[in-house]
């Protein structure tokens, strides 16, 4: 009868010994690949959407990438696409792959504080990119001064309608906000607001009917928002505050649509549509916050932080949060060129179809 043969003595333990040693090889060669995996990176940055503004797809995400391969730091850089749980999934593969700075660009508060207290608790820092997260526990804020973005919102404004000689007509105006949860949109409307309160108490201007609306940072709610407000209004509206260029080109298309003329209209982020409508007249300016500087700016402090270095630029504290804001600048027909010479955008993108002959 056939069987296995058994073996004894000093050949089973020497069997054993290498079997053992080659067991333990094997796990130590796993538990060296996953640690090698869990810390893959040394940075992160999480950007909310891509519907709010072109601008985290054209600009941010591409400009942070570089300045952290620049400096030589492990990275990754993720969108939420508007998914709030999808950004806490994405802080928790973060974490997991090593992680110890975040730069976070919230989608809402509460999903804010919870992404931060679960970096802080897992020994890392959030540096609060582009838009604060109040009252958490981020150990930096780095934006530009958006009750300035308001307040050149207003003074580009006003000075469209002086230029259209309106300004002493007790023009009626719009005005559309973004999100009332982004607490970025509530400071572009205190700068705003700021300018234009006294003038709506003191008559100069007109608060329009069902005139002061939030958007949700939404070109399409924004668009029916304005034609309501023009059908409110006997289509009598003659100045807007659009929070962005997103909105102010739903303004634009709510005014074609109604046979209606060109109006004193705001804007934000820069974007080429934004350009082109300021370039034909539809749109009188833009706000321009440059994306490099302050993925940069972002990006150099990240890493400050993570090297234990004391974190340079610091010029203001905003809800107890050292903060780095830096400065906006009003763009118009008159220096629109100056976003080519900066990196922003390229003639190309601006320059064509119908828009080229309005090109300098």
């Amino acid at each position: 009868m056939g069987g296995r043969r058994v073996l004894k003595g000093p050949v089973a333990v020497a069997l054993a010994i290498v079997l053992v040693g080659l067991i333990a090889a094997g796990a130590s060669a796993r538990t060296s690949s996953t640690a090698k995996q869990s810390a893959s990176i040394q940075a992160c940055a999480l950007l909310p959407d891509t519907k709010s503004s072109t601008r985290y797809t054209l600009f941010d995400a591409p400009y942070l990438k570089k300045a952290f391969k620049n400096a030589n730091v492990p990275a990754t850089v993720l969108n939420a696409l508007g998914d709030s749980q999808k950004q806490l999934s994405q802080a928790q593969q973060c974490l997991a792959q090593g992680a110890k700075v975040i730069l976070l660009d919230q989608l809402n508060p509460a999903s804010g504080k919870a992404i931060t207290n679960l970096a802080v608790s897992r020994g890392a820092k959030v540096l609060d990119y582009d838009r604060l997260v109040v009252g958490s526990k981020a150990s930096l804020y780095v934006s530009h001064d958006s009750v300035r973005v308001g307040k050149l919102q207003a003074n580009g404004m006003i000075a469209a309608l002086k230029a259209k000689k309106q300004y002493g007509k007790h023009p009626v105006i719009a005005e559309l906000n973004g999100d009332v949860k982004d607490n970025n949109a509530k400071l572009f409307k205190q700068g705003y607001d700021s300018v234009l309160k006294p003038l709506y108490k003191n008559g100069t201007f007109k608060r329009a009917k069902a005139g002061d609306q939030w958007t949700e940072w939404n070109p399409i709610k924004a668009r029916q928002i304005f034609d309501q407000m023009l059908a409110r209004n006997g289509n009598k509206i003659n100045g807007a505050i659009a929070a962005n260029d997103g909105i102010a080109g739903a303004v634009i298309a709510s005014l074609k649509a109604h046979g209606l003329k060109k109006i004193p209209l705001t804007g934000q982020d820069a974007t080429p549509t934004g350009v082109q409508f300021i370039l034909a007249g539809w749109q009188s300016g833009t706000v321009y916050k440059s994306v490099r500087q302050e993925a940069n700016t972002a990006a150099k402090a990240a890493i400050q932080l993570l090297k234990g270095q004391k974190v340079t630029g610091v010029n203001k504290k905003v809800s107890g949060t050292p903060s780095i804001l830096l400065k906006p600048i009003w763009i118009t027909t008159k220096n629109y060129t100056f976003l080519f010479k900066d990196g922003a955008l390229k003639k190309s993108q601006v320059c064509k179809g119908i828009y080229r002959k309005y090109c300098k």
